[in-house]
């Protein structure tokens, strides 16, 4: 299953997100710019469970390497497809959590799972020599603390069957319990054989979870509301995915459309897109100025369709956010 997109809108940039997302890619280009020197480079900065256990092999490290590679793994990759699968989940599940937890305590939380993943491929790989990098640790803790936050979001996920692309909306919790499966799974089917560090996405994923419910306990500080308030969108998703509802025999069916205040207040012009069986149909919609919570814009002959051939019509109700 290849996630796409969720269907939850942050409601602030993923300034911290993003910032990681940077830091991944440029890193990446360092690695690169090593050449014939990047296996020396990874063993100094990947995560390399002998270099802590094994004394004649961390003799070879100082005190700083030894720590420093703790943080310096998360950032390092193995292809180009590693960083793009990583930076794609990120992209999708980050800018939620950050949206929750604000930008310092997001970030925090996403070094802490990192750190955490680290650790627990230490203590079941001990005397490993092979060296583990990547942020896909970190990054399960992500998706560990967007399965608490957002459960009843949906994933638009694309399903290869064989010569078939079939696109789905799947419930959030499946698709993130299904893939915490599989990697349990192929943790307990690798029987300690290298390769992917398995048991770093299980650890930061639990982890993910702990520490989401620490960080929420604790109060965002000053600083914290004001750069919230400073990188708070000021405009509501341009293309909305409207699942309108009939009542009874009424011919028209309704729904909402969100918007912000100042959308509102000054007008807007929207996509809405409508699931009819397998295809989405997408209309234009236009928010008139002045437009108050609550109020009902109507589409005329989006309803449902009558004995007579006639249609009803579709009523948005207008949600305007805080």
């Amino acid at each position: 299953m290849i996630p796409l997109r969720d269907t939850i809108r942050s409601k602030n940039y993923p300034v911290i997100n993003t910032m990681i997302i940077a830091v991944n890619i440029l890193v990446f280009f360092v690695e690169l710019a090593h050449g014939q020197e990047l296996n020396r480079f990874i063993y100094t900065y990947g995560l390399v469970p002998a270099r802590y256990t094994v004394p004649s092999i961390s003799a070879h490290f100082t005190s700083g390497q030894q720590v420093f590679s703790f943080l310096s793994f998360m950032f390092l990759h193995g292809g180009f497809l590693h960083l793009l699968g990583n930076m794609w989940s990120l992209y999708i599940f980050g800018d939620n959590v950050e949206d929750t937890l604000g930008h310092f305590r997001y970030l925090l939380f996403y070094l802490l799972c990192g750190f955490a993943s680290g650790a627990s491929h230490l203590v079941l790989n001990w005397n490993s020599e092979m060296p583990t990098i990547g942020a896909s640790g970190a990054i399960a803790g992500v998706m560990g603390a967007y399965m608490i936050l957002y459960p009843r979001s949906r994933i638009l996920t694309l399903i290869p069957i064989f010569l078939f692309f079939p696109i789905v909306e799947v419930p959030a919790v499946f698709f993130l319990g299904i893939w915490f499966i599989f990697q349990f799974l192929s943790a307990a089917g690798s029987a300690g054989q290298g390769g992917i560090a398995w048991w770093a996405h299980i650890g930061g994923f639990i982890f993910g979870i702990i520490f989401l419910k620490m960080l929420q306990s604790v109060k965002r500080t000053s600083i914290g509301q004001k750069a919230r308030q400073i990188t708070k969108k000021r405009t509501s998703e341009r293309i909305q995915v409207i699942r309108p509802v009939s009542l009874g025999h009424d011919p028209h069916r309704y729904g909402t459309i969100t918007v912000t205040r100042r959308e509102a207040l000054n007008g807007a012009r929207k996509l809405v897109n409508l699931p009819e069986g397998l295809k989405k149909r997408t209309y234009v919609l236009i928010i008139p100025p002045g437009t108050t919570d609550g109020a009902k814009l109507r589409l005329s002959g989006l309803g449902r369709e009558l004995e007579n051939g006639e249609r009803g019509d579709l009523f948005l109700k207008v949600d305007i956010e805080d």
